[in-house]
């Protein structure tokens, strides 16, 4: 399988922070603010999504590599967003600039790589633990 994505390809990814969002039902912090798990999981969304469409059928991509900053904290119920850009391409390994903001400005920014994978066989050998 050839893989003829090009550089520039984006999407935008976005939703209302909810309390499921936070870093307190995450694990990861004792306050009610957008989690950071759940800003790379936005991040992550919209770099699947910017390649998605232009992948044969029965292809995806997965995560392989994520360097974000997260600078600023957002509310339970103010928008938030993410963009990731597609910034290179080396056969089947994508990499992504990333960034996500909220109603007030910037709340985090970096790097996200992904592989693209035949969805089939990817979710075989991960069954029988290969």
């Amino acid at each position: 399988m050839e893989i003829t994505l090009k550089e520039g390809l984006r999407y935008f990814a976005e939703k209302v922070v909810a309390p499921e969002d936070t870093a307190y039902r995450y694990g990861s912090g004792l306050v009610e603010v957008f989690a950071t798990p759940a800003m790379v999981g936005l991040m992550e969304n919209a770099a699947m999504n910017a390649v998605l469409p232009y992948l044969p059928q029965g292809y995806g991509t997965v995560g392989t590599a994520v360097c974000v900053t997260h600078v600023k904290a957002t509310p339970v119920g103010m928008k938030v967003w993410s963009v990731a850009t597609l910034v290179k391409v080396e056969g089947r390994r994508l990499h992504f600039e990333v960034a996500a903001r909220d109603e007030q400005g910037e709340i985090g920014r970096g790097t996200h790589e992904r592989c693209v994978v035949d969805v089939a066989k990817f979710a075989s050998r991960v069954g029988r633990g290969a």
